[in-house]
Formats: structure tokens, sequence, C-alpha cells
């Protein structure tokens, strides 16, 4: 089947359905989704029940870019920076030293047992050499397993920051193969551009993205989340034009905004938090579109002994080494070394090949697409399993939740108060926005004279106001006596 203007709509749609039925129906099993995203694409690709054509690399790619700016900017947002604080260097560590270690040993591996050359070899494990979080933490969601104090975040600031450097890694190695006469000490030049650029340009555009969400005024709410893409494609495009590394821009950037006071805050990740989960399954479907699973049967067998060495000794390698200067239990770092999955991101920079055309491409692309899938199943499936066997599971009671989770939950409150801003009071004249409200609590009304208002980020506070807070608790309470510069 063919793509045409008057069926793509209907063919996309039920796609997009069926992904989100079979994501349902796999928290059951335990499988996750990413699997059951790329198994609806091959059924529905041209060797699939549905036998639409696909093969155009360059749109792939370009679709991969743009679903892992979304992806990695809801990741970023969704990062509280006092939860990372403790384990910052352990995440670097990880997302740097871990990741070059894991493409130069899996690298070398295929080197030997393979045909490949040694430049081959490193850009295979160059572009396998990030993780997925995605999967992850869908099945620990599920399964309602939380997992040891600072295991978690770790987790998260890897699986959020290793992407940039395993595309420096691919890009540098892919060089290195199309330029036969280049030297390996030649990228370290591009490394070092890519990772400062990229670092700095991103907390830069982070600031810049706050003063002006905070200082636009737009007539609708809505606008607010197509403001904040807008500004994230900036990031991205203009870190690139600059020589920086687009994906650690975008990542640094949310992170950044994700710990401050925004205008239409609870908005705006609402909004990201959903466009997150259809870049996904976008990004997974049409993966799975570009498969051939008859090409992938030829390369079963190294598949399966590059993806075994990669689980179980790659990986392990790469972080046992990276953790080695750290204080960690030895069994978290079993288990940082077992939620290794390999997701889309591999997928997507196994097109870089392809599109420039070297001789292996489509024998990289395809081992690739096997490893991903493989290393879903196998540590995927397990993840729960795993985590009670090493003694690093939390029971539901005491389950810590995702920084999104506990600004969007609608618990009840427990405290309220109605609060008269007086004269001399310093909040007078200001943004809601810019008293810093503690997460906790809200303003949930303003009584101004004969009017009772609801009020927003943008509300100014004015003399003799009469605000009506709700809290979670007492000390809550407190903290919001402090912002409205009030003393009890």
């Amino acid at each position: 089947m063919n793509l045409t203007i008057e069926n793509i709509l209907l063919i996309g749609s039920l796609l997009l359905f069926i992904s989100i039925l079979a994501g349902k129906t796999s928290y059951r099993f335990g499988v996750p989704t990413l699997v059951l995203f790329l198994l609806v694409g091959m059924l529905a690709g041209s060797e699939g029940i549905g036998g639409i054509q696909f093969d155009d690399f360059k749109l792939a790619q370009f679709i991969g870019i743009v679903s892992l700016n979304f992806i990695l900017f809801s990741g970023g947002l969704d990062t509280s920076w006092q939860t990372i604080k403790p384990v910052l260097w352990q995440g670097i560590a990880l997302s740097t030293l871990g990741v070059l270690l894991t493409a130069v040993s899996l690298g070398t591996f295929v080197w030997y047992i393979t045909d490949f050359t040694i430049y081959e070899g490193l850009l295979l494990g160059a572009i396998v050499s990030s993780t997925d979080a995605a999967a992850v933490f869908s099945i620990l969601r599920s399964k309602s397993l939380a997992l040891r104090k600072n295991l978690r975040p770790t987790l998260e600031l890897e699986s959020g920051s290793n992407d940039p450097m395993a595309y420096i890694l691919t890009i540098a190695f892919l060089s290195l193969v199309i330029n036969k006469d280049m030297s390996l000490w030649s990228m370290i030049p591009l490394f070092l551009q890519q990772m400062l650029v990229g670092g700095v340009l991103g907390l830069g555009f982070g600031k810049l993205s706050q003063l002006v969400i905070n200082r636009i005024k737009l007539d609708f709410e809505g606008l607010y989340p197509v403001l904040v893409i807008a500004l994230m494609f900036i990031t991205f495009s203009a870190t690139n034009f600059f020589g920086g590394n687009g994906f650690l821009a975008v990542y640094l950037c949310a992170v950044y905004l994700g710990n401050q006071d925004l205008i239409h805050k609870k908005t705006i990740l609402k909004m990201f938090d959903g466009l997150a989960w259809l870049m996904q399954i976008v990004l997974f479907l049409t993966l799975g579109l570009l498969v051939y699973p008859s090409h992938i049967i030829p390369i079963l067998g190294i598949g399966i002994v590059i993806s075994l060495f990669l689980i179980f000794i790659a990986r392990p390698v790469s972080v046992f080494i990276s953790l080695l200067f750290f204080k960690m239990k030895l069994r978290r770092r079993f288990y940082i070394s077992w939620v290794g999955l390999r997701g889309a991101v591999p997928i997507v920079f196994a097109t870089y090949p392809l599109i420039a055309g070297i001789e292996k491409a489509e024998m990289i692309f395809n081992i690739v697409f096997f490893i991903s899938l493989t290393s879903v199943l196998i540590q995927g499936t397990t993840l729960t399993l795993i985590a009670k066997w090493l003694h690093v599971a939390l029971p539901e009671k005491v389950k810590q939740k995702a920084p999104i989770d506990i600004f969007l939950s609608e618990h009840a409150k427990t405290a309220m108060r109605e609060i008269e801003i007086q004269a001399y009071n310093d909040a007078i004249g200001k943004k809601i926005v810019d008293l810093h409200f503690p997460a906790s609590a809200i303003i949930a009304m303003i009584k101004r004279g004969d009017k009772f208002l609801t009020p927003n980020g943008n509300t100014i506070i004015e003399l003799n106001d009469i605000l009506i807070v709700l809290s979670d608790s007492e000390s809550g309470m407190n903290a919001v006596y402090e912002c409205l510069f009030i003393l009890e």
C-alpha cells in the first residue's frame, strides 16, 4: 500500500489508536510499550499485513530528530534539580564515560568477531551506546515499583543526558569510516566543541526562555505551550548552527525551565507529557515501518552474540568503571547495569550510516534494530524481578513520585487561609509567578473589592487583595507567608 494524501490520516490515526490499545494491554504482562509500538509498525509495513511501502530514511531521520526533541525536553521538564543534585556527578559519569566505554568495548568486540573494520565496529558500538528510560519507567509505574533512595534519579539523569554523547560518538566514528585518512585524535576538538557549546547555549536559552515566557502577555492560556515548543526548536537549531550539540542544549534548557517558576507551568507540563507520548508512538511506528523483517533473519546469529555481550559484559563493565570513585552499594551498581535498555534512539542514529551510504550501513541498521528489540525483551520484562531480587525496590506505600506527578497531583488540601495584602507589603505590584510559591500551595481565588478573581501566574497582586490560599500542609502554609513577605 502506498501512502497518499487521501489515506494517510486514516492510516495514521488507526495505527495510533492500535498502538495506544496495545500499550495499555502490554502493562498487564510487563512488556515495554516500545516493543508493541515497533511490532504494530512492522505489521503495518511492507512485509506485514498492512503492506505500507516506506523506505525513506531521510524522512525517518527527520521524524526521529523532531521526536527526540520533544522526548528530551519533556524529560528535562520533569527533572527536579533537588532530586538529581546528590547524584549529579554519578549521572554525568554514566552519561559520558559510561557511554564511551560501552561504545569502545562493544565496537572492539564487533571488530574482533566480524569482518567489520575497527572504525565500523566502533560506529556500531557508538550507535547503541545510549540507554532509553521511557520503557523502563513505564514498566516501573505499571508494576507499582519504586526504587530506593537516589537510584531512580541516577537512572533518570543518565538516560536523559546520555543521548548527546552517543550522537557525538556516532558522528565522529561515521566521519572516520567515510574519511579513512582522518585520525581518531582529530575528533577530540569536535567532542569538546559539541559539549561546551551545547552546554552553554542550553543554559543560556533556558534563562532566556524563562524571561520570554514570564514577560510576554498572551491572550490565551493554550498559546503558552505553543510558545515553549517554538523556544525548544530555536534552542536546538541555533545550537546546531553554532556547532554545539542540540540534543544536550534542549535537555539542559528544559531542566532549567522545569526548576523555575513559569506562568501556566501546569498547562505546559501536561501538554509536553502528552506530546512526549505522542512522539514516542510516532517514532516507534515509523521505525517499525522502516524495518524489513526478512532482512533481520540473516543477522540473527551475530545479533544475538552482540546483544548478549552488550547486556552482560559491555554495559556492566562500563557502569562499574564509571562509578568506581563513588560510594554505592554493589547491588545498586548491578541494577544500574541491568537498566541499560536500548530503545528508539539507537535506531534513529542507525539511519545516519544509511544516509551516508557506507558499505555496511544496512547490516548495521538491522543489527541495531535487533539489539534494541532483544534488549527491551530481555531486560525490560525483568526489571521488577531483578529489582526485588537485588532488594532495591520500595513498597508502594513509600513510592517516590516523579516531579511531574507531584506538581500535577490533585491531592486534597489540608490547610486554608484568607490572607489580606496590606499596605507596604513587598508583594504589591508583583506577578504571582515572581513570588516563587511552594509547589504544595496554590492561590485558589482572590477577592478584590466586590469581585472574585481566578488567578494565574500573570495576575498582579494589589493592595487590599484577599488571597484564598490552599496548602497540603501547615509547613507549606508557612512558606506561603514567607513568599508574601508576611510575618505571622
